[in-house]
């Protein structure tokens, strides 16, 4: 049997947004007559089957979309957390999840999937920072979407995330406490809203210490672009810990410290952030702010919730605080 034509597969034939196809066949305005002819005419020979905009649905489908970059997603990532909690309220709820795994070449290009079409789903919840040019093609679905773990301008009407700032605030200031004050912090901070509030709670926490924030103890741990993971570049004047932005960067800066002859935490103390698997597979286990996944994922589902009830509804931006678990990678050292 043949697979069945999709506004996406229209969309890559012409070279322009699902959104456009989507408004060239529905009649909206937005596009211009020529292209809309042109899109009209590609469905056509594409074999593409229009589907009645006239016949309403009488009840919802029960059906949610779940997005999540694919750079977001490893053997070991920690958003399974997310979307394990995500997909166990929504079962609580009478409801079907569809996760969709955004390439990189659909977010550059804004390609949406064919999930935000044909009355598929009754709302969307984007997991990870996605490019701002993708989140505009997703909000002009109209749509009800809820963004979970990042925010921006755009976003920011229904959004959840952890708190960031003050979870790596609390954490710095665990690591003043014992003693340090050469304290580096390893991220990339134009990467993603999250990492630019760890960088932020790690700075407050040096100012109200009177310690200064160097400029090369702040250390890039990925590409801006793709989001992928570059070799972390130690500092020529070593600190006596190191604030990652998330556990998995820590993990890999401890096994670099160690092949450069440094004992952790004896030598150089580390930490890191979302208790992952990381946390627990690295030796010594990683002192971590463990995010609350569960109860992120139950408010997720609640925003959204409501926003398909009452589409104009903004649940505003919700914060939900995390707690540091003492684990192996830090140690005091003397206070002389």
């Amino acid at each position: 049997m043949s697979k069945s034509v999709t506004m996406s597969d229209i969309a890559e034939r012409i070279g322009i947004s699902t959104v456009a196809v989507s408004k060239a066949l529905s009649g909206q305005k937005g596009v211009s007559a020529e292209l809309r002819e042109q899109v009209k005419k590609t469905a056509s020979e594409m074999g593409y089957k229009v589907k009645s905009s006239v016949q309403k649905k009488s009840s919802l489908s029960n059906n949610i979309g779940l997005l999540v970059a694919e750079r977001y997603i490893s053997d070991n990532s920690f958003y399974f957390k997310f979307i394990r909690a995500l997909s166990t309220e929504m079962q609580k709820k009478g409801n079907y999840v569809f996760l969709h795994t955004l390439t990189q070449k659909s977010e550059d290009n804004g390609v949406l999937p064919d999930i935000f079409f044909h009355q598929r789903v009754d709302g969307i919840i984007i997991l990870g920072q996605i490019a701002d040019k993708y989140t505009k093609a997703v909000l002009d679905t109209k749509i009800p979407i809820v963004f979970l773990d990042f925010y921006n301008e755009l976003t920011s009407d229904s959004c959840i995330i952890s708190d960031s700032f003050y979870g790596t605030y609390e954490m710095t200031n665990y690591l003043i406490a014992n003693g340090h004050k050469n304290i580096a912090f390893v991220g990339n901070i134009h990467s993603t809203s999250s990492i630019q509030d760890r960088f932020l709670g790690y700075s407050k926490s040096l100012m109200e210490h009177n310690i200064p924030v160097h400029d090369y103890f702040v250390i890039s741990d990925r590409d801006t672009q793709t989001g992928k993971y570059i070799p972390i570049e130690l500092p020529m004047i070593m600190p006596t810990a190191f604030v990652c932005n998330c556990d998995e960067v820590a993990c890999k800066l401890i096994t670099q410290l160690k092949e450069s002859g440094y004992r952790v935490p004896d030598d150089i103390s580390v930490t890191g952030f979302d208790n992952s698997v990381y946390s627990s597979i690295s030796s010594p286990n990683i002192t971590t702010i463990e995010v609350n996944t569960e109860q992120m994922g139950k408010i997720a589902v609640e925003s959204l919730m409501t926003k398909i009830r009452s589409p104009r509804a903004v649940t505003g931006m919700i914060q939900v605080k995390g707690k540091i678990l003492y684990k192996d990678s830090v140690a005091a050292i003397n206070f002389s």
